[in-house]
Parts: structure tokens; sequence; C-alpha cells
């Protein structure tokens, strides 16, 4: 018989490759949730999306996700973050559902200078971060299973609905316009394959993990390695400068380093230059057989 799983955020960067990786498993009965379906900010919505379907997973995909924003709309970050997160997790507990959050790798500081794991601490230094951390915190107290996927730094083809797009299209667009680039080289992150996150989460689901999970692609880069190693996988010709994230002042401070590793042995995903190499063939960017290699991180 067929689990059945309701996804919220079911529209989103993450939610459309969610969706799309447990219909093809075959083995779960989907029900996607916009917001346009259920507003998890709302607890009758939630409640009354959830308790028709009765679903036996429950994954929030859904979040506010503009970092600098953020900082001046703390109050619907957090409804959206922590509020939507414990509004979800109330209705898993009546329901008995495994409650599965997706995370960040803004629930760090940066200061260490090695990848985080799970068990590192947290200590977030912006209101998204702190944002999410709450959720994280309020699904550990509410929910009776529950299951914690920090991602980082996604890129997908549907792309992030509140940032208009990921930032791979946005260097390729800017490269095919002959811009010059100037890209931060001194803030280090994992960035990680939306489509590649969603087929680990099939399968820890699918081996009923817990707890906290580290989902992103091996290895770390700065923003100027990864931009680099796209333009350069693309087959384009573009000028691309290092350049300190001093010149690029933000609302919101980020993590020096939030680039994230696991130490959980419950699977692994392939490197992020593969992956980005994946990502440019699904989006028709480049061929079967990449022309040139990406750098090492």
């Amino acid at each position: 018989m067929k689990r059945r799983i309701a996804i919220f955020g079911s529209t989103g960067q993450l939610g459309t490759d969610l969706v799309e990786a447990f219909t093809a498993c075959g083995g779960f009965e989907v029900f996607p949730l916009g917001h346009e379906n259920a507003d998890c900010t709302d607890a009758r919505s939630v409640r009354n999306a959830l308790q028709g379907t009765r679903p036996q997973i429950v994954i929030n995909s859904a979040a506010y996700v503009r970092v600098d924003e953020c900082e001046d709309h703390a109050r619907e970050a957090f409804d959206v973050n922590a509020l939507g997160a414990l509004n979800i997790a109330r209705v898993c507990a009546e329901i008995d559902a495994l409650c599965v959050y997706i995370s960040t790798d803004y629930v760090f500081d940066g200061a260490k200078p090695e990848p985080y794991v799970e068990s590192d601490p947290i200590c977030p230094i912006n209101v998204y971060g702190a944002s999410k951390l709450a959720g994280e915190f309020l699904i550990r107290q509410t929910a009776r299973r529950w299951l914690i996927a920090r991602a980082a730094s996604l890129f997908g083809r549907t792309g992030a609905r509140g940032k208009g797009g990921n930032f791979v299209e946005t260097m390729l667009a800017k490269a095919r316009r002959g811009e010059a680039l100037a890209v931060v080289d001194d803030v280090r992150m994992s960035p990680t394959y939306a489509r590649d996150a969603a087929a680990l989460l099939v399968g820890l689901i699918d081996k009923e993990v817990d707890g906290i999970v580290h989902v992103t692609n091996e290895g770390s880069c700065s923003w100027y390695e990864f931009a680099k190693a796209a333009i350069q996988l693309a087959g384009l010709q573009a000028s691309i400068a290092p350049v300190s994230s001093e010149e690029f002042p933000s609302r919101a401070r980020r993590p020096k380093n939030s680039a994230l590793s696991s130490e959980r042995a419950v699977g692994k995903l392939r490197s992020w230059q593969d992956a980005l190499s994946a990502y440019l063939i699904e989006k028709g960017h480049i061929g079967r057989t990449p022309a040139v290699a990406a750098p090492d991180s």
C-alpha cells in the first residue's frame, strides 16, 4: 500500500523536485500543498489540509527565504519559518505523522573553518537563520516523530520564488550579456542541486531516518568558484573577478563559512561539481558531455 505524503511549499524550488521525486518513486501517494491550498501560518488552514488526507508523512518546505528582507520583516519571517512550522508539527502530532522540516545552513555563525556537521553548536547571526532555528526547536518539542533536513545554497530548475530565480541562472544571464562580473570569494558554502536533495530525502524517509541530517552535495566552494565553474561548464566567455564581501554590504549578516557536511552514515550525494554539470544539462545550457571540467573546490 502506498504511503500518503503531503508536501507544503510544493511549488517552490525544492518543493517542485520533492513532488516529482516522491511521485516517481512509486511508493507514495503525493499531496502537493502550495500556498493557494494551505497557509502554514494559519492553524485552521493547516488542520483542514492535513486532516482530510491524513498523511503518514508531512514535509514542510514552505519558507520565507529573502534573507535581507527578513531583517526588516522579522514578524513575517517568524510567522512562516517558526509559527508555520509549529502549526504543521501540531497537526502531525495529532495524526501521528512524521514531520519533516527543511532547515538551513544559516543556523550556524560561520566561525568554524571546516564544514559544519549535525552536532556542531548552533548560533544564527541573522533573522532568517534565527527564524529557521526557532522552527527546528518548535518541531522537536511538538512532533512525536520528526526529521530536520538542513539544506544549503539550493539551485534547481524552478528557482526560488522568493528570490526570483537562482544564482546560477543569474550568473549565466550576465555572462551572455557580456557584463563584467565581480563575485564574493571570501564566503564559503555547499552548493546543493535541488533534484539531488529531493532524491536523498526520498531515501531518508524510505529508511525511516529521524533526527537532524545535513542534505547537501559533497564539497564546498566560494561563490566566486561556483560562478566560475558554471560559466566555464556552459562554454561562455566572461570577465569574472573575485572580490571581498565587504564590497557588497547587505542588510543581513552572512556566515563567512556555512559549508555543511554530514557525520551520519545515512546517504551521500555526488560532488557539487557533478551536480552543477547535471543541472546545466537539465536546463539545456550544455550537452550531455561537458567540454570544460569544473575547477576543484
